[in-house]
């Protein structure tokens, strides 16, 4: 059974995320900050992690087996202590030295090369998470993970519903379930087609 575990698992894509791969049988570890507030963790096995913590990450990765798909939609918009990028920066560089291949990261619009067609508004309200994502794909991008980057649109919440469009080049604007997000992460793990790719996603 294909191991998976997810960074970020306790709100939001993350445990969108846990409740798709679970749904689909497969073996799900959850990695949050504070698991609890996530009563579907109770079901998987968690690890508590604070992302921004070189030596926590370590251990948790440590506990992370080598075929193991890794994915994370970490995040901390607005947040005093960000993760968007050092937490990242630190569990990539904890991947390689642990020999985990295959890694899955989640950001949003606007980021890298992206960043030319978000509104001024979104740049006055998001640039800063948008730029700490940024230098965690540059980070990525410069490693040596079989890595994938998806950049979906606005979240919201509701049911997978296969309206959700993956795309590679140009302008694109809109939103998406979180749930269909999920459905197009496992979809892209399960291409080798997409090592080594940066997607954008939205709905239809």
């Amino acid at each position: 059974m294909q191991k998976i575990v997810i960074w970020g698992a306790a709100s939001g894509l993350g445990a969108a995320m846990v409740a798709h791969f679970v749904e689909q049988g497969l073996d799900v570890t959850a990695v949050a900050r504070n698991p609890s507030r996530n009563p579907m963790l109770d079901t998987v096995s968690t690890l508590t992690c604070d992302a921004t913590d070189k030596g926590q990450v370590e251990a948790a990765v440590d506990c992370i087996a080598e075929d193991a798909w890794v994915i994370s939609s970490m995040g901390s918009f607005q947040s005093d202590n960000p993760v968007d990028y050092i937490g990242h920066r630190y569990l990539i560089d904890a991947l390689q030295a642990k020999g985990v291949k295959r890694f899955l990261l989640v950001t949003s619009l606007g980021c890298g090369d992206s960043w030319q067609y978000l509104s001024d508004r979104a740049k006055q309200v998001f640039g800063n998470s948008v730029r700490e994502k940024s230098l965690a794909e540059s980070w990525l991008q410069t490693s040596t993970l079989d890595f994938t980057i998806l950049r979906p649109g606005g979240l919201k919440d509701g049911e997978a519903n296969q309206r959700g469009v993956l795309s590679k080049h140009g302008e694109i604007h809109g939103s998406i379930h979180r749930a269909e997000v999920a459905r197009l992460v496992h979809e892209l793990l399960l291409s080798q087609e997409s090592v080594g790719q940066i997607y954008q996603c939205v709905e239809s």
